[in-house]
């Protein structure tokens, strides 16, 4: 008896051990996610402007060159937390914005996709990895429910919050209702991290540093960081010293600045050299037909941009050094992506005050306007809001030393955001839940990309889906049938799919709809199919919802 009770003693103990093991093996996780930053505004995506930190991190891991977001910011987060379309998960438009609008995009009960915040009948990332013990932190922007604290991140599987909880915020003087929340604390003071005055991106990334370090300090649990910079979404605001780092590079004008990314784009193996870089648009004038006061004018609006995404290298740059003094580099995943393609909202040539740098600083939604937007886009077409690749193309890397080699090739297989989930419960050894709060949850259509690691295809067997603001498309090997305005409230417009090669042509510039008509007609009925089954439909009439 007291044989077997000790060979019994002995088995708990190596089983327990074994798991303990293969528990600490698990990587730690980060997911990185920027906000209306184009496909071409990293360095090692084709831009100027300089991103070593970010650049490293995509050389030391898997680049992928065909990864599509939601074409916008809060249902592509939606689909990030959840693995889902956005519309499953309520928000197949918009988040409701602050009081007194906190209802803004809530169509009501008869619309289940659109009612503006995330429902209870997904999961979150959070929710899927703090049971398999993950600790879990959130630094930056939630954007995924305001109003009540029931639709907070803490609420949602997050233990600890530091950000904004709306989706947007000023960068160095954030104000009611639009200011900091730490943790289920609303309205803190917003406290500089930095010997400079306090500035979002710097915050963001100083207390995702400090979650870190406390958790090593105490339970020292694999984590789950999910860092959500606001930036390079408007208002455009960023520190004088990096501004001037960017003065006067912007003097060329917008067609010279973006063939000459298109260029680095073909040096770099990103694209194919047939494929045209699509023009400028008619609404963009030429820079020579510009005074030359506009001309500085709008260079430094270019500049202000580009310091915004200098300042996320920077800060990306300060996270690795952090991990590295504490040997968590080698075993932490990174993701990098952006929640959508860039941002061309107002008029063309940009909105809201630039200088003097006072009142830059107190604006709410200056930008730099489609006329810069359309060089971020490079090569492609279109912007945020749009499901064509300027608006849905992202770049998206994963770096993990301990697993995945560098790779010297693109990464060519298309993917979308709905596959992060699948993989990040492939890596933490977790699991996707049937029923939560209640209700049945839906499967997940995405795939690992696990594959990736090695440079092998992922196991993808169905085409890729999207729609947002009756923007459409389906993915289907090369073939992509897209539409501007096609999937209104009653239906389909027929009339509005366009379709592309896009291994021949991936800037969208030769729509060979009317060569094929049977494979749109098919590629059309599959969409449809998708889109009752994921809730797109029923779907109200636009003019339920506020203009852009």
């Amino acid at each position: 008896m007291i044989r077997f009770l000790t060979l019994l003693v002995v088995l708990l103990v190596s089983s327990t051990a074994s798991w303990t093991l293969a528990a600490d093996k698990r990587p730690n996780i980060i997911l990185i996610m920027v906000d209306d930053m184009g496909f071409s505004d990293l360095g090692c995506y084709g831009g100027e402007i300089r991103t070593p930190n970010i650049d490293r991190l995509a050389s030391e891991g898997v680049r992928f060159s065909r990864f599509y977001n939601s074409s916008r910011c809060c249902p592509t987060r939606a689909s990030l937390m959840t693995g889902l379309h956005p519309h499953r998960t309520g928000i197949g438009h918009m988040t409701n914005p602050p009081p007194p609008k906190e209802s803004w995009h809530d169509a009501g009960p008869d619309y289940p996709s659109y009612r503006g915040v995330l429902n209870r009948r997904c999961v979150t990332l959070a929710e899927m990895l703090g049971p398999a013990g993950y600790a879990t932190f959130i630094a930056g922007k939630w954007h995924l429910g305001f109003d009540r604290q029931e639709y907070w991140p803490l609420q949602r599987g997050f233990e600890r919050f530091y950000g904004c909880l709306s989706g947007a915020t000023r960068y160095f003087h954030p104000v009611e209702p639009r200011h900091m929340t730490s943790d289920n604390t609303y309205r803190v003071e917003a406290v500089s991290t930095t010997d400079r005055p306090f500035y979002t991106t710097d915050a963001f990334t100083d207390h995702a540093i400090r979650f870190i370090r406390d958790e090593q300090a105490g339970e020292a649990r694999p984590f789950f960081l999910y860092l959500a910079y606001t930036a390079p979404h408007w208002p455009h605001q960023a520190h004088e010293e990096d501004i001037a780092r960017y003065r006067g590079t912007y003097m060329e004008g917008w067609d010279v600045i973006r063939q000459r990314r298109y260029e680095k784009q073909i040096a770099l193996g990103l694209i194919d050299p047939a494929w045209e870089l699509s023009p400028r648009p008619e609404n963009v004038p030429a820079w020579s037909t510009l005074r030359s006061k506009k001309q500085k004018e709008l260079d430094l609006r270019m500049a202000v941009y580009a310091a915004m995404i200098d300042r996320i290298d920077q800060n990306i740059g300060k996270l690795l050094e952090a991990l590295e003094s504490t040997d968590l580099a080698e075993n932490t995943l990174i993701l990098f992506l952006s929640d959508n393609g860039a941002c061309a909202e107002g008029p063309p040539l940009g909105r809201g005050a630039i200088s003097p740098l006072e009142k830059r600083n107190e604006q709410h939604a200056n930008n730099y306007g489609a006329a810069w937007a359309h060089v971020s886009s490079t090569p492609f077409r279109l912007y945020k809001h749009y499901t064509h690749e300027g608006g849905a193309a992202t770049t998206f890397f994963m770096r993990w030393p301990a697993r995945i080699a560098p790779q010297e090739e693109w990464y060519d297989s298309p993917a979308q955001v709905i596959d992060i989930v699948p993989t990040l419960l492939e890596v933490a050894g977790a699991e996707y839940p049937r029923t939560a709060h209640g209700n049945a949850i839906p499967p997940l259509r995405g795939v690992s990309l696990t594959p990736a690691f090695d440079g092998r295809k992922v196991g993808r067997t169905a085409p890729m889906f999207s729609e947002h603001e009756d923007n459409a498309f389906v993915v289907d090997g090369d073939w992509k049938l897209v539409g501007r305005g096609v999937s209104t409230h009653d239906g389909p417009r027929a009339d509005r799919w366009e379709l592309y090669d896009l291994s021949r042509d991936r800037t969208e510039l030769h729509d060979l709809s009317t060569e094929h008509p049977d494979r749109v007609q098919r590629m059309a009925d599959r969409w449809l199919q998708w889109a009752r089954e994921d809730g797109v439909y029923p779907k109200p009439e636009r003019k339920s919802f506020p203009k852009k």
